[in-house]
């Protein structure tokens, strides 16, 4: 290779160094390095010069051009030649030092040289730099620098030169007045510094290992001189700090005495300048380095020192330690390092010093002593030993600061202390008492405070969780702490501002007891006596049961205070192990279970549980004098829950469990008077554990308690006098109502508990007459009832309770009084203010059977009152929820169990049907029924199946009262019979079998009452009626058949028996039922109405539009599909009566038609002979009329738009709904080929067609006038069971496509394809249809079936069927059609024939390369599309063509194509790549051909990354196909094994092997290959341009040096030259990389 060439390349590389993309930037100097590892001397020399001849290159730039070298030496560095290395040295030299001033990157990069340099060939490097680092001159700052530099990388190299180094520098120190000069002095003493003691500390690897500390000690001495004395005064603080930084590094070298003469000078300085400074880890640094060299020689003037130097150093580990910020954690621990060194000389006044800063309440001279005291506890074991109790006593303090970080740092230093025997001396108790309270924090509050962004912020949750892990840590690791934590631990447990620690408390002790017993440790058993402070046994198991009774609370403590109260046991009470060895498991694996969460666990059941150990447990102790100090202890205990009243609640009831185990009745009368007198009444969940408690000991002291509460009941309690108030000093503000609230509730609960036997007697007699005597007051001698809502509450629930217990509720016979309206308004209103969503009282029934007990008196209600009573009483009853609905607890109630539930349920509803039977009963008459069924009726359509049942249950039993009670004495009319018939016979298809039961039953009567009316004796029975009876049976099954052929046998019997004046009521009120809330119902009503309809409708003539309209409105609110159809059987029915109304009311609904009028077309698809009429009528339309009109767009804008006429429009929309109905399948079969023709012209006449315009109708214009054919034709293909086609047309989205003007044809393509595949049998008589409308004026329906036509070529069924001549002649007549889309189809037709039947192409040769040929020149063709089809289409024929047609066409053929290689248009492109590959068969033993091939290699080549996908697929294909006459075996094989379609190609790899092989094997042809190559330089696609540098670039690399002669390297470095400079990045980077081949 021309070194010109190289030389030219290496140039313009250099001159490319400082693109501004950085990749390509990157690939320049990947090159340059290529090129100079290949030849490191050329381009050494290069760089060099280019350097030289440009003295003014912009900085950037030489820096390029000097790191370049820089990286070519150091990985070369062996290769490069003495002389070469020398003019480096020299060149690096003269650019670091040409300019007197600092320029950092560019001098920097010239002194990178030098040190790179200077790892190999030190002595010369150093020859050069010492004639620049003279006496008596300053030298330069990159001199300096460097030399520092070399004495870091090359410490051996180094070392021998420093002290004549050192000797020719402490002259010019003086001469040093520049701040920067001074800086870069004291950083190469500091370098020199580290390297000397990094030489003596491995001498055994040293060059000269005499060289001794001594050697250098004069020097650096007088060198500290300086800087100590004079610069580190300088008020530049980076000159200060690397002064400070050098210092601390010369101390270790400087001779012991002069040392310690200066350390009284030394550290005060360095310890200044923290002040002066922010980086204070390089002042810790330097600091530690003195302290170090100070100690190791055992100073004694250090301690002198030791006041101030305590001070800064405490300032300093005082300071914020952000661990994001890893200088400050350096510099912290720095500080660390230097209060160990001085600790190990000067223990005993570190220590004090320490300990008297802890007593400084400055929240970060806390947090720094701590540290310290850390540090020194677990780094200087051995001098702390003595200090233990001194550092005990001193912690105090800090640990009562309020700071969580003071506070996290003390549980550091307990942590510590632990490890290393603190704990067990005395005082150690008050550090575990510490980590106790911090593991009792509460979460941080944090609900509109902003997040801090302190780094060393401790939240509470943070610092509790620290102390949780500490705690277990001490229990699990430090074995000697066993018996300082327990059993001490256990104090902890019982007071309510530990409680938050509760969980980690029990977790240790839990641990601590399990081994002391595992071990049998005499220490196991606690004595309680002598352990003063523990609470007793009694107190810790009431505090772990309610702990238990809420387990998820203060973080989950339930399950660890019970397995703690199992291992306490014997601790508690000998008595007790057994029980709960057997009890307490099972509890705990209960709340063992993955998703147990508060949510989850039944806490009714839970506490049930719990009562029941702990009275199981009570009752094993046999011991009544520790059972009543329990109970004494349990109600002290009370007060520590004020502020937890749900646990307060359970413990009432545990103290209630606990004096049913008391024998001595004084304690049981003690104990009461104390929990009533200290509760707190004023809260309602208090109330309500005061009463359950009581309750509970009433059980076995039914009398004591009644005593007791009668007497409290008494007290002064109840006088709001001063001495009262006094004695509840607590409860000032405690109101009377509320202690009587407790009472009343109190009774209620004694009532639950005590025993049955004994409880009857007192009802009446004890509770009642308290209850009414505390409800009561007494003003000047009349009774005034409460209006204070919490006593109400408490009676209605007392009441209950009462109720309960007796099981059933007291009937309230002495309930009369004259004034009866009063009293039901007052029952009413206690009725209104129940809650309406749930039923937990007894108050309803009670109410409505007082009210039913008060109807039968007089004065009757009048109307309105008897409303009110009806509209309050049913709604308040049948709006109830579910009897299996569980309601809310509230705070003043008692949830029913579900058993009590049904129970009140149950009576409920019996109370409401005695109460309408007494209303009923008042005025029994068609109108007193209406009266009330009207309450009733809306209830027996509720979505909800409770209320229906309940409804029609009320309503049958009325219904049966009705016909009980009836004595007709004259002949009535029963004129409300067809309405109840409508809104019940619906029911008896309810979901609900009662439902469907009761129905049957209530049209049984009605139809009985009907037959009374009519004068039939009460003993004649109808055959017709009593043949209801029997389909109860039928209805139980829920089989729909079997339930509306019931429904139809019903219908027939109440038709028989309807009289003619009440049918229309009746079927109007069924239209209702059409939209109940229950499908099946709604099914009934249809059936109904049908089976009516059938019967009578022929009468019914007038109302058939009327109808038509009310089933277009209910259609609208039908969701249950089978109504839907039962309605179209509706209108069917109608239809075929009266057909010509019907079709015309239809076809007149405005467009486009909603859903319910398409219902209506659809459903008269279901009678065949309707249907064909239908289709017939809708053909012979479209056929005849016109499909669009051209319609002005504007009068401000010119064009035409066509819009849709109305009537072909309204049939096809019609036609469409008609055929969706699968009964329609009959005549759509038989007329497939008329409606597929019809519907196939009519949707190439509605493509692009806009819908009219309907003023009145807001949504006309959304119609899709295509999409209606479109559809239409797709629902057709199904009836005709084409499912093939269908499948086929979906997965393609034909359909879409088919609708729209521009995807039309590929949709119509599409169809045809699917149908020559799957339905070929039916397209004789199809095309025979279509052919017609080939002749049509309507240009766009000869498209369509153009292009239908033109895709049935394509498949052999047009052959098979004998299609192919009238298809081959009717492409041949529209080649020359006016329309161009009709001529391209028209070609591609022709082309299709080679695909569909390939056998028949040579016997059309002549005219399909005629029509081919003439289609490549077609000059009318906008966008070349019939150019792009006639090149597609003779790619295909092409390929059967006979040799002998084509052979003298090919070189005529790839000339042709030729141009359209490089066509912008990606489709011609890639057409034309096709083409050419198809032809290769035609020449592929011949020469001319073979030349063709290689003509286009190129090409085909560059081209396999081009932007359009395609393109590429096309370009592997034909490059496949041609390979075996590119005439290279290696060629062909490579093309055919990785030219693959669908494979990924890399592409880099892909030339780079095939350049090799065109190397190989055509060697002559290098010359034409890499000239059409360089053409490509100038490519109007980016990727091709780079792909072709990429080209060249393989190219160079893989040549040998024999054939370089067959390239014009000259035009390939400037053709490269010129694509450094290409506006795409990936281009320049490309020819970079290129260029990097040139060696």
């Amino acid at each position: 290779m021309d070194d010109t060439d190289v030389e030219q390349v290496t140039l313009a590389l250099l001159d490319a160094a400082n693109d501004k993309d950085s990749e390509v930037q990157d690939q320049v100097r990947k090159s340059m390095l290529t090129l100079g590892k290949q030849q490191p001397d050329r381009v050494l020399a290069m760089c060099q010069d280019y350097l030289l001849k440009h003295p003014k290159l912009v900085v950037s730039h030489r820096v390029v051009v000097l790191q370049t070298i820089e990286l070519i030496v150091g990985c070369r560095i062996e290769e490069i030649s003495a002389p070469r290395i020398k003019s480096i040295i020299s060149l690096a030299s003269e650019e670091m030092t040409r300019s007197k001033d600092v320029v950092p990157d560019w001098q920097q990069a010239a002194s990178n040289i030098l040190v790179a340099v200077g790892n190999k060939h030190i002595n010369d490097i150093m020859e050069e730099i010492l004639s620049k680092f003279q006496p008596g001159v300053l030298p330069h700052f990159f001199v300096v620098q460097t030399l520092a530099n070399l004495s870091d990388s090359n410490v051996y190299g180094m070392v021998p030169f420093l002290n004549a180094i050192l000797g020719t520098m402490l002259p010019m120190l003086a001469m040093a007045k520049q701040d920067n000069m001074k800086w870069v002095f004291s950083s190469a003493l500091c370098h020199f510094s580290d390297s000397i003691l990094e030489y003596l500390a491995n001498l055994d690897k040293a060059p000269d290992p005499t060289v001794r500390k001594d050697t250098f000690s004069g020097e650096i001495y007088a060198a500290f001189d300086i800087l100590f004395n004079n610069w580190l005064q300088s008020r530049e603080p980076k000159l200060r700090l690397t002064v400070g930084e050098a210092v601390g590094s010369m101390c270790h070298l400087m001779a012991s005495d002069k040392l310690e003469e200066q350390l009284p000078r030394i550290i005060p300085t360095i310890v200044s300048l923290y002040k002066k400074n922010t980086e204070h880890y390089v002042i810790s640094k330097s600091l530690c380095q003195v302290l170090e060299a100070s100690v190791n020689m055992g100073s004694r003037v250090l301690e002198t020192q030791l006041d101030g130097l305590l001070l800064t150093l405490h300032q300093q580990v005082s300071a914020p330690v952000d661990y994001s910020d890893p200088p400050t954690v350096k510099n912290h621990n720095e500080v660390l390092r230097c209060f160990s060194l001085l600790a190990n000389s000067f223990p005993d006044r570190l220590v004090m010093y320490v300990l008297q800063r802890l007593e400084n309440s400055n929240e970060r001279s806390r947090m720094g002593s701590l540290a310290v005291l850390r540090h020194l506890i677990n780094s200087s074991s051995s001098t702390m030993e003595s200090k233990k109790l001194l550092i005990l006593a001193s912690i105090r303090q800090p640990m009562a600061d309020h700071s969580n970080k003071v506070k996290k740092r003390v549980v550091q230093v307990i942590s510590a202390m632990a490890h290393h025997g603190y704990l067990e001396l005395e005082g150690g108790e008050l550090l575990v008492r510490f980590i106790v309270q911090n593991c009792a924090l509460h979460d941080t509050y944090q609900s509109h405070q902003r997040a801090t962004s302190d780094p060393e912020e401790v939240t509470n949750e943070a610092l509790r969780t620290m102390c949780d892990s500490t705690l277990h840590l001490l229990t699990t690791t430090v074995g000697r702490l066993a018996d300082v934590l327990w059993p001490k631990l256990l104090y902890y447990l019982t007071p309510s501002q530990f409680s938050n620690a509760t969980t980690p408390l029990c977790k240790s002790l839990i641990v601590l007891g399990n081994k002391k017993k595992s071990n049998q440790e005499p220490s196991f058993k606690i004595d309680f006596t002598q352990e003063v402070n523990l609470p007793s046994p009694q107190t810790l198991m009431i505090r772990l049961l309610v702990n238990a009774a809420f387990p998820f609370n203060s973080r989950g403590h339930g399950p660890p205070s019970l397995s703690l109260l199992q291992i306490l046991s014997i601790n508690i009470h000998p008595k007790t192990e057994t029980v709960w060895e057997k009890e307490i498991p099972p509890l705990l694996s209960l709340l063992e279970v993955s998703e147990s969460t508060a949510e989850s666990l039944d806490k009714k059941k839970w506490d049930e549980k719990l009562l029941e150990l702990l009275s199981q447990t009570l009752t094993s102790i046999e011991d009544d004098k520790w059972v009543c100090q329990f109970a004494a202890e349990a109600t002290r205990y009370l007060s520590t829950y004020n502020n937890a009243l749900e646990e307060k609640s359970f413990l009432y009831r545990c103290i209630g469990v606990t004096l049913q185990q008391c024998f001595n009745k004084e304690v049981v009368k003690k104990q009461l008077q104390e929990v009533l007198l200290a509760a707190r009444h004023n809260d309602a969940i208090e109330r309500e554990g005061v009463a359950m408690g009581v309750g509970l000991c009433a059980n076995s002291h039914l009398e004591g308690t009644l005593a007791k509460l009668d007497e409290f009941g008494k007290s002064d309690a109840f006088k709001k006098s001063p001495s009262i108030f006094n004695l509840l000093k607590e409860r000032n503000e405690v109101e009377v109502e509320k202690v009587k609230s407790t009472l009343i509730l109190c009774y209620g609960h004694v009532a639950l508990n005590a025993p049955p036997e004994k409880i009857l007697s007192r009802i009446d007699q004890d509770i009642l007459r308290c209850i009414s005597k505390h409800f009561n007051t007494k003003v000047l001698g009349i009774k005034v009832e409460t209006k204070d809502l919490t006593m109400k509450l408490s009676l209605i629930q007392s009441v209950g309770l009462i109720a309960k217990a007796i099981s059933r509720c007291v009937k309230k016979q002495g309930y009369i009084f004259s004034r009866k309206q009063e009293l039901i308004t007052v029952m009413l209103d206690f009725m209104k203010s129940e809650p309406s969503d749930s039923l937990k009282t007894p108050v309803r029934p009670l109410v409505m059977t007082t009210c039913a007990n008060l109807m039968s008196l007089d004065p009757p209600l009048s109307e309105n009152e008897s409303f009110d009573l009806l509209k309050v009483c049913v709604n308040g009853v049948l709006s109830l929820p579910p009897d299996t609905h569980t309601p809310e607890k509230t705070k003043d109630e008692e949830i029913l169990d579900p058993k009590q539930r049904k129970v009140l349920y149950r009576d409920t509803l019996a109370a409401l049907q005695e109460l309408l039977r007494s209303i009923l009963a008042r005025d029994p008459s068609p109108d007193g029924l209406q009266g009330i069924f009207k309450h009733i009726e809306s209830w027996l359509g509720s979505v909800h199946d409770h209320e229906r049942e309940r409804a029609i249950t009320a309503t049958s039993n009325l219904l049966t009262y009705y016909l009980e009670s009836l004595t007709v004495k004259c002949m009535v009319s029963f004129h409300n019979l067809g309405a109840l018939l409508g809104r019940l016979s619906p029911r008896c298809s309810d979901p609900l079998p009662a439902v469907r039961a009761a129905a049957v039953d209530c049209l049984y009567t009605l139809l009985s009452i009907q037959l009374r009316y009519e004068g039939f004796s009460l003993d004649y029975r109808d055959e017709g009626v009593e043949g209801l009876l029997p389909l109860k049976e039928a209805l139980e099954n829920p089989d729909h058949s079997v339930l509306y052929k019931t429904c139809s046998d019903l219908t027939k019997v109440m038709s028989k028996r309807l009289p003619q004046q009440q049918l229309t009521t009746l079927v109007f009120m069924l239209f209702e039922g059409l939209v109940d809330s229950q499908a099946n119902c709604c099914r009934a009503s249809s059936v109904i109405l049908n089976t009516l309809l059938k019967n009578r409708g022929a009468g019914l003539q007038e109302l058939v539009p009327e109808m038509l309209e009310v089933l277009h409105v209910r259609l609208q609110s039908i969701t249950e599909e089978q109504v839907r159809v039962a309605v179209g059987q509706t209108v069917l029915i109608l239809a075929s009566q009266h057909l010509q109304t019907v079709i015309n009311t239809l076809v007149n609904q405005p467009l486009p038609y909603d859903s319910w009028t398409s219902e209506m077309w659809m459903a008269m698809g279901a009678d065949p002979i309707v249907a064909n009429q239908i289709m017939e009528m809708v053909m012979e339309k479209l056929v005849i009329t016109a499909p669009y009109v051209d319609k002005k767009e504007s009068m401000m804008r010119g064009g035409m738009t066509k819009v849709a006429t109305n009537q072909p429009l309204a049939m096809t929309c019609g036609l469409k709904e008609l055929l969706l109905n699968g009964q329609a399948q009959e005549p759509a079969v038989s007329l497939f080929p008329q409606l597929f023709s019809c519907l196939t012209v009519r949707l190439g006449a509605s493509v692009g067609v806009m819908p009219p315009k309907d003023n009145n109708h807001k949504h006309s214009g959304s119609l899709h006038v295509a999409g209606v054919a479109a559809e239409a034709l797709r629902i057709l293909l199904a009836r005709a069971q084409l499912d093939e086609v269908m499948k086929r047309l979906d997965e393609d989205d034909a359909w879409d496509a088919m609708k729209e003007l521009n995807t039309h044809v590929t949709g119509v393509t599409l169809l045809a394809r699917a149908m020559a595949k799957h339905a070929g049998p039916r397209l004789p008589a199809i095309v025979e249809s279509l052919c017609p409308s080939l002749n049509n004026i309507y240009e766009c329906q000869r498209i369509t079936v153009t292009a239908f036509f033109s895709e049935l070529l394509n498949h052999h069924v047009a052959t098979e069927l004998m299609l192919i001549d009238v298809l081959m002649n009717n492409m041949m007549e529209r080649i020359s059609d006016p329309c161009c889309t009709v001529r391209m189809l028209a070609v591609r037709g022709l082309g299709n024939i080679a695909v569909g039947s390939p056998e028949k192409v040579n016997k059309y040769a002549k005219e399909l390369l005629a029509a081919m040929s003439s289609g490549m020149e077609e000059k009318d063709d906008p966008g070349k599309l019939i150019t792009l089809e006639a090149m597609s289409g003779l790619s295909k024929v092409l390929l059967h063509l006979d040799k002998n047609n084509v052979h003298l066409l090919v070189v005529y053929i790839f000339m042709k194509i030729r141009p359209f290689l490089e066509s912008d248009n990606d489709d011609i492109r890639c057409a034309s790549i096709l083409l050419m590959g198809n032809l290769s068969k035609f020449g592929s033993g011949e020469q001319v051909f073979k030349d063709q091939i290689h003509n286009v290699l190129v090409s085909l080549l560059l081209h396999l990354v081009d932007p359009n996908a395609q393109v590429v697929k096309a370009c592997k294909y034909a490059m496949r196909v041609c390979a075996p006459v590119v005439g290279s075996e290696q060629i062909t094989a490579m093309f055919q094994n990785h030219l693959h379609e669908d494979k990924s190609l890399h592409y880099g790899e892909f030339i780079n092997d095939l350049t090799k092989y065109l190397i190989q094997d055509f060697p002559g042809m290098l010359n034409f290959y890499h000239i059409s190559v360089i053409q490509f330089f100038k490519s109007n696609w980016a990727e091709v341009r780079a792909a072709a540098a990429m080209f060249i670039g393989f190219l160079l690399g893989n040549i040998q040096q024999e054939h370089l002669s067959h390239l014009n390297m000259g035009t390939i470095s400037k053709g490269l030259v010129v694509l450094l400079q290409d506006p795409d990045p990936v281009v320049r980077a490309k020819a970079a990389e290129a260029m990097g081949h040139f060696h």
